[in-house]
């Protein structure tokens, strides 16, 4: 069985004096106890893959929340020099920063000050942080919003767009004579993006991913005598259709030509016409985050009391979570457990989080929804991002971005929150349409993040690399209304 998939068994759960440990933060008694369990013969082959990848969340906990408490005040305090711990504890009793306990103290999340200069703007405005673009809750960038409106008059939007990635192992890491597998992510075949042009890569000798791949990837496998970056350059078509939620929502004619990418010229018009079976596996639960637990029913069951529309059960869900959730950098994904079921319960979450418990309702309630992600591609900025699609008949897919939904919600943009709801912005790299799917060429070792690739993958013949372990980036090269 491939280490990966072991995530598969995380919600079998500890046993309790385990997890008693882990949550008290005495990490070292809690691996002990695991290896002792793991050596015993009598442990049942599902207990053993579900310890054997809390072992490895366990080992990450402490680099994910790295200060004390005093220690985070110092860190505000570089910026903010008469803010007080009562303030702090204020935060922390609302939810504004994430914490657990390490040996029973408490210790706070490493990007906590990040977060509440992005969420909290009074925060911000007393740090003297100033964000801007897609980086920012309160100012929409001016090619946004030129792009919505253009998207709703004209019924299409599109853009020529070429970027470059990057990936390198921390220098302080490399040995001569290492064996690796590196991975970067690539635009993937999809009814919004087309004329995908791999423009160049390094070193020469890589396998690129079938366009279609599930995680679609550009992957080396080399001896490095001398540490390098692995890069690769790409260009694609981005066309963004507008689709009107409302009428289909309403059941009206109108809402027949909401269907996404059906009408003549459209790069992939049978997309949107999948299988009765591809459907079926879209309402499917999907270990361990996506998962009917008897809340996550409740919920879905109560937010929809007498509705049966599918159209309008995933516009509750939409509402549900943009009206009523906070933005929060999280820690990586690697180490958190039931990802829906945790954000219904703390009203937190990114845009992974929160696309995820949007999907997990829908599929909850028989509307099919999937996972899409890869990079936001604005002219001035790229970054990582994850959102939702969910299919309603005759309709076809149709889209939910619910952080840029919260992010809207925010700054009393309603027009804007409404918008990506069943519709997505023009600024898109698409390298995933399925979560949790291995590569093409699959790793050996640990992935960094097991269920998503944004920036990409790297390992050796005897380890996975961590995100901290790594050097990369992606930039804009060319950005072209076409």
């Amino acid at each position: 069985m491939r280490v990966n998939d072991t995530f598969e068994y995380l919600s079998i759960g500890l046993p309790e004096d385990i997890q008693r440990r882990k949550i008290y933060g005495d990490f070292e008694g809690a691996v002990r106890l695991i290896e002792l369990r793991l050596a015993d013969n009598g442990t049942s082959e599902p207990l053993r893959r579900c310890l054997t990848v809390q072992k490895e969340i366990i080992k990450r906990l402490p680099d994910n929340y790295p200060y004390t408490k005093g220690e985070a005040l110092d860190i505000i305090r570089t910026k903010v020099p008469d803010f007080t711990m009562d303030e702090l504890d204020n935060l922390i009793d609302t939810g504004q920063v994430s914490w657990i306990y390490i040996q029973g103290e408490m210790h706070i999340f490493s990007g906590f000050f990040s977060t509440l200069c992005k969420t909290n703007h009074d925060f911000a405005r007393r740090s003297g942080i100033s964000l801007s673009g897609s980086e920012s809750d309160l100012t929409e960038p001016e090619h946004s919003s030129v792009m919505r409106s253009r998207l709703k008059e004209e019924g299409r939007f599109s853009n020529r767009i070429r970027m470059k990635a990057w990936i390198k192992l921390k220098d302080e890491l490399f040995t001569p004579g290492m064996k690796v597998k590196v991975h970067l992510p690539i635009p993937a075949d999809c009814d919004e993006q087309s004329d995908i042009v791999i423009e160049s890569f390094f070193p020469e000798g890589a396998s690129i991913a079938p366009s279609d791949a599930p995680q679609r990837t550009v992957c080396w496998q080399e001896i490095m005598e001398e540490n390098h970056i692995f890069s690769v350059e790409y260009s694609y078509t981005y066309t963004a259709l507008f689709h009107d939620t409302q009428a289909a929502e309403a059941g009206t004619e109108a809402g027949q030509s909401a269907a996404p990418c059906t009408e003549a010229g459209c790069p992939h018009p049978d997309f949107n016409k999948p299988d009765f079976d591809t459907l079926n596996s879209y309402t499917d639960e999907k270990q361990p985050h996506i998962v009917f637990t008897p809340y996550i029913r409740a919920l879905a069951e109560s937010l929809t009391e007498g509705v049966t529309n599918p159209m309008e059960k995933a516009r509750i869900f939409y509402d549900f979570i943009t009206l009523n959730m906070r933005y929060t950098f999280m820690p990586e994904y690697f180490v958190l457990e039931s990802i829906a079921e945790t954000c219904a319960r703390n009203y937190t979450g990114d845009c992974g989080v929160f696309a995820l418990l949007f999907i997990t309702l829908c599929r909850c309630s028989g509307i099919p929804a999937r996972w899409q992600s890869g990079l936001v591609a604005e002219p001035d900025f790229v970054g990582a991002h994850d959102w939702a699609r969910f299919y309603v008949a005759p309709y076809g897919w149709f889209f939910a971005d619910p952080s840029y939904g919260i992010s809207a919600a925010r700054a009393g943009n309603e027009e804007r929150r409404k918008f990506y709801f069943g519709n997505i912005d023009s600024f898109r790299m698409i390298a995933n349409n399925e979560f949790q799917a291995p590569f093409t060429i699959d790793k050996d070792f640990w992935r960094a993040d097991p269920y998503d690739n944004q920036y990409g993958e790297f390992e050796s013949s005897e380890r996975g690399f961590e995100s901290c372990d790594l050097e990369y980036d992606c930039e804009m090269i060319k950005y072209e209304v076409i």
